[in-house]
């Protein structure tokens, strides 16, 4: 074992997580810290071994169960892979299934013929979310090198075939005394099947070369925040072991899509709340009030009587569904405001409807108040 660090923190995991929550956090780190996204990054390569000692562990469920229990201790003297000493390769091999899905490069079979994805974002207003948008985006990626067509030779030169695997790319290792062999990729080659002797300058042998991508994607009305919008074929193409030339499936960019926060208003998935301030008479005797809706303002009836903190629904006048289009409502929350102080006519009109209800009420010289200061201050306050 190599890792100290809690697994679960390592995948950024709750310990509750599910097993397919695992797969998919492995999947994201795995293709963050890919060494082929991070070419000389020892860092990046300690932390995809890292990652992958991790997932090792939390997909099987025994020995999730004893790490539970036991911690890093409970796993000591049981089976497991020393990841410090494997080759990122093995790695790959070992989890071909996973590291399949995005374009792992572990296997030479027509199925992983497929790039990687990659992912960038953008952030949009809630108005944008109303009528849809267009974004500009920016993200880097890599592509076959033109110098060399992808295959890592200076031209002119031509790769041997190497001697390891005879030119397969794999390698067999006996395993058990002879009882199976384990298929994983040539450590001398690193899967491609040949040695090149002489390294195309573009690209130092690599067969791909980073480049800058922009393109302006469309953002659907409705989309909810955290959601993503898939460019296809814009991520990379297929890894130059599996595809030297780059022919097969390119990944896919993967927009993820914030929504700022607008001060009006609180989304319900396409309800919109928000708040309207009222008086004491519009609630008693009812009026008809305008409030701001996300496209201009909307008139609300408030019937007479009306009690504070009621809720209204302005039907049509929330988001679009991203499904069908339809717009959800405006909820609207009647708040009472009261004014803090009142003009002489406001007091004597109010001192009169309050002798109708035959409540107390304070008189409008604030006397009360009055009392209440002196208390507290002693008197110093009219002193002074």
């Amino acid at each position: 074992m190599t890792a100290t660090r809690d697994y679960y923190d390592v995948l950024s995991l709750q310990r509750d997580s599910s097993a397919e929550d695992v797969k998919r956090a492995y999947r994201r780190l795995a293709m963050k810290y890919h060494p082929d996204r991070n070419p000389g990054d020892e860092e990046a390569e300690r932390s995809f071994k890292e990652c992958a000692e991790a997932y090792e562990v939390l997909s099987d469920p025994e020995r999730r169960r004893v790490y539970d229990a036991h911690g890093h201790a409970g796993l000591r003297g049981r089976p497991g892979h020393d990841f410090r000493s494997m080759n990122v390769e093995d790695i790959f091999s070992m989890f071909d299934d996973i590291l399949g899905g995005f374009g792992g490069r572990a296997s030479r079979q027509p199925r992983q013929r497929r790039g990687y994805d990659l992912e960038t974002d953008v952030e949009i207003t809630l108005h944008d979310v109303l009528t849809g948008t267009e974004c500009d985006v920016e993200f880097d990626r890599l592509d076959v090198c033109g110098g060399c067509s992808g295959s890592g030779a200076a031209p002119g030169s031509v790769p041997a075939s190497c001697t390891t695997c005879n030119g397969n790319g794999q390698v067999q290792q006996a395993g058990l005394g002879g009882m199976f062999r384990m298929v994983s990729t040539c450590p001398t080659c690193r899967g491609r099947g040949s040695i090149i002797s002489e390294h195309c300058k573009d690209c130092s042998g690599r067969g791909r070369m980073a480049v800058h991508r922009s393109l302006r994607v469309r953002i659907p009305a409705g989309v909810h925040d955290g959601q993503a919008v898939r460019v296809g074929g814009e991520g990379e193409p297929p890894a130059p072991e599996v595809s030297p030339d780059g022919s097969g499936t390119p990944g896919d960019l993967h927009v993820l899509v914030r929504v700022s926060g607008d001060d009006r208003f609180e989304r319900d998935g396409d309800h919109l709340i928000t708040v309207a301030a009222v008086t004491f008479t519009q609630l008693a005797m009812g009026a008809s009030i305008e409030v701001d809706g996300l496209d201009g303002t909307k008139e609300l009836e408030i019937p007479s009587g009306t009690q504070p903190s009621t809720v209204f629904r302005i039907g049509g006048a929330g988001l679009p569904s991203l499904r069908s289009g339809r717009r959800g409502g405006l909820v609207v929350v009647a708040r009472l405001i009261v004014p803090r102080k009142l003009a002489d006519e406001q007091q004597r009109l109010l001192k009169e409807y309050a002798a109708t209800e035959d409540v107390p009420v304070n008189e409008p010289n604030g006397s009360f108040w009055d009392k209440l200061r002196d208390v507290v201050t002693g008197g110093r306050e009219r002193e002074d």
